[in-house]
């Protein structure tokens, strides 16, 4: 690994951006998080400059990659997410507020997989748009979002076209592969019609899932 990517001691004279970025990033932690994340941005920077990216370009392509890829979001409802918009714990779990299509308020968790990417992304910021266009740094819309998915796909050379419904689908495809009820699966994808979400599941006609084994067990009290 070069000089320009190993995090290092605090030294702001000799240290480039995304070094004093990473740097900053750790203070907050101590102890085996820490290490684990110390680790993690190794590996981070390794990967980046293994594809030729820049690490602190990459975090807000991370960040939205886990907003439609995990918490299933639409284009425009992650260009609209906001770093207030998830700072708030409710019942033991930090969750995101998000006002979805047909301007439906919703609420669900930030699972710490996806919080540990936000938390990169927005850095020493504390208000305003999370997500931010690579080079400008300004807020990013819906074009832009497409525009990142593309080079995200580009970077993992994924030779089909992916777009941010692609990440969308495959998360609520996942979940129902994953074993997820239906009715949570929706709640997920925030679909009105639950015949909507039925037409992500690959497994419909899978025999092994029929709900006559659950109930079978359930009157034979398995």
């Amino acid at each position: 690994m070069s000089a320009a990517t190993t995090v290092l001691p605090y030294q702001p004279s000799t240290m480039s951006t995304d070094q004093l970025a990473a740097v900053s990033y750790l203070a907050r932690y101590a102890g085996r998080t820490h290490a684990l994340y110390s680790y993690q941005l190794r590996e981070w920077f390794t990967w980046c400059q293994a594809n030729r990216l820049d690490p602190l370009v990459g975090v807000h392509h991370g960040a939205l990659a886990y907003l439609l890829g995990i918490n299933a979001l639409r284009a425009s409802e992650a260009a609209a997410v906001r770093i207030e918009d998830y700072a708030e714990t409710l019942r033991g779990y930090r969750v995101l507020h998000l006002v979805g299509k047909g301007n439906k308020p919703a609420t669900m968790p930030v699972t710490v997989p996806v919080l540990r990417v936000l938390e990169a992304c927005h850095g020493q910021r504390t208000t305003g748009p999370l997500v931010l266009r690579p080079v400008s740094g300004n807020p990013i819309d819906r074009r832009d979002v497409y525009r990142m998915v593309a080079r995200i796909a580009k970077a993992a050379a994924i030779p089909r076209h992916i777009s941010p419904h692609s990440l969308r689908h495959a998360a609520i495809t996942n979940a129902l592969d994953a074993g997820v009820p239906l009715r949570d699966a929706q709640i997920l994808a925030r679909h009105a019609d639950p015949r909507t979400t039925e037409h992500y599941d690959r497994a419909r006609g899978n025999l092994d899932r029929h709900g006559v084994h659950f109930l079978t067990a359930y009157v034979a009290g398995v």
